[in-house]
């Protein structure tokens, strides 16, 4: 992998590392904040997901759905397709808690 590609990958990775960390430290004390939580858990994964593909140089659009993202990777390596479930379970959490009513 080219040096340029390796750093791009690493920011990615390291992005959806600080989404994990987020969401982890929201959970804490007494007053955890689940809606955000749950908005960086998807974040984490969409990151992570879009680190692998820009890994394996498969161009990807401007998308927060990790349904579309996991079904891009798996034409790849079939073994995403694991993913799938949890995919769908997440991907909505991109928007429905980042505003009222959601």
């Amino acid at each position: 992998m080219r040096p340029e590609k390796g750093a791009e990958v690493a920011a990615w990775l390291r992005k959806a590392g600080h989404d994990l960390a987020a969401a982890k430290k929201l959970l804490e004390g007494a007053n955890p904040l689940a809606d955000v939580a749950v908005y960086h858990c998807q974040q984490a994964g969409e990151k992570a997901l879009k680190a692998f593909l820009t890994a394996i140089d498969r161009p990807f659009g401007r998308t927060h759905s990790l349904v579309e993202l996991v079904q891009e990777a798996a034409e790849v390596e079939p073994a995403f397709l694991s993913l799938r479930e949890q995919a769908e379970t997440l991907t909505p959490f991109a928007s429905r808690f980042r505003y009222p009513g959601g």
